[in-house]
């Protein structure tokens, strides 16, 4: 049987207990890759020093263009290293560095960040959750989306921005052209942030498709204001409101919205129901990004209705398909698969701490690899810079 050749173009390694030395190897593996277009390593210590080598890897690479380093205890020193080699890169569309351990109250982050958007015109989607980001490093940010006109997802979620941080992000979106998903979510703007938000939406803006402004402690008017400029507001489709403080008024505005059609029902996470005549809204499991770190054992890794920025954005995890998901029982069996089908699986979940050994057919014969780690082995992939057979050993041994 004639080998397939596989370009492996999406890599998922969240939640491996990969530290700084595997984040070396792997980001070191990418200088040479031209294939692997996005890369996640979500939930991996790889600290400060694993995300200086990310970081000089985005000076050499030209081909990732999705890069997930969320939840992966970023120190100041790398997150400046990503904006400043952010400027000059031309092919990342989508960042994530959620939740950096940083220290100091001046918002150093937030402003190289700023100054990158500036500079940058590729840049589609950026996470920033997690940041301290203030109503100051909101003002940096909004000044820089002024300038930008590329960035369209942009989450600023769990961070401390308050009504006057809206008010300068209702100035930016009266002007802008591009921003269509915005998640606002875990802050606290209250009715003051909110109207400044629905007056921008109502009259200026006609470009953001999705909003979520879950738990930022609004009360009854500001909800039903948000509500009003969407019946003006022709472009506006996915809202989220969850968490906040509903009143009557707000759950009749809502539930008018979803039965006249103006709002679908996959497209908030709430839903009217009545009881005794009066109308109450349940909680749906619908959002901007519900189920972003969850990785099924079987079946789609997400829907549009739970991950909705995802399915608006260009750039995003769930667009790539098919997926084949791998976890620690079911590894061996998918992988047997692969080898037996015709189809050209591009993408490949490892969500569990494995040891994988690569039958070297490249150059004639078998060079078993077991004998190094699971994170080598993946490193040795990614380096080979030609198409590759891609075939798996597995070894149930940890990281």
């Amino acid at each position: 049987m004639a080998e397939k050749q596989r370009n492996l173009i999406y890599l998922n390694l969240m939640f491996n207990d990969i530290g700084p030395d595997g984040g070396e190897l792997i980001a070191k593996a990418l200088h040479k890759n031209r294939t692997l277009k996005h890369l996640r390593m979500t939930g991996n210590k790889i600290e400060n020093k694993g995300g200086m080598f990310f970081a000089a890897m985005l000076q050499i690479n030209s081909s990732l263009e999705k890069l997930d380093l969320g939840d992966c205890d970023l120190g100041m020193q790398s997150v400046i290293a990503f904006a400043t080699v952010l400027t000059q890169n031309q092919t990342i569309k989508g960042l994530n560095l959620n939740r950096p351990i940083l220290y100091g109250e001046q918002e150093e982050s937030t402003v190289h960040l700023s100054h990158m958007l500036k500079e940058n015109q590729c840049l589609i989607e950026l996470h920033i959750c997690k940041h301290d980001i203030k109503n100051c490093g909101m003002k940096q940010l909004c000044d820089a989306l002024y300038l930008n006109r590329s960035l369209q997802y942009l989450d600023v979620s769990c961070n401390k921005i308050t009504q006057d941080g809206m008010k300068y992000l209702a100035d930016v979106l009266k002007s802008n052209t591009t921003l269509e998903v915005i998640d606002l979510s875990f802050n606290r703007m209250e009715n003051a942030g909110a109207n400044y938000l629905s007056d921008a939406l109502a009259s200026h803006n006609r470009t953001l498709k999705a909003l979520s402004v879950v738990s930022n402690n609004i009360e009854g008017k500001g909800l039903v204001a948000l509500s009003q400029s969407m019946e003006t507001n022709p472009t506006l489709s996915h809202i989220y409101i969850w968490g906040n403080k509903f009143d009557g008024a707000t759950c009749v505005a809502y539930s008018d919205l979803i039965h006249t059609g103006r709002l679908k029902p996959d497209n908030t996470d709430v839903e009217p129901f009545v009881v005794d005549g009066h109308v109450y809204l349940a909680e749906v499991s619908n959002g901007l990004k519900r189920h972003y770190y969850w990785t099924p054992g079987y079946g789609e890794a997400c829907s549009p209705s739970s991950n909705a920025g995802f399915s608006l954005a260009p750039v995003s995890w769930s667009r790539i398909q098919p997926a084949v998901s791998c976890c620690s029982d079911s590894l061996h069996n998918v992988l047997s698969a692969w080898m037996n089908t015709s189809f050209p699986i591009s993408i490949l979940h490892v969500s569990g701490s494995l040891e994988l050994s690569l039958p070297n057919t490249h150059v004639g014969k078998t060079q078993s690899l077991l004998q190094y780690s699971s994170v080598f082995t993946i490193a040795y992939i990614l380096s080979c810079n030609h198409s590759y057979l891609l075939r798996f050993l597995v070894s149930r041994t940890r990281l």
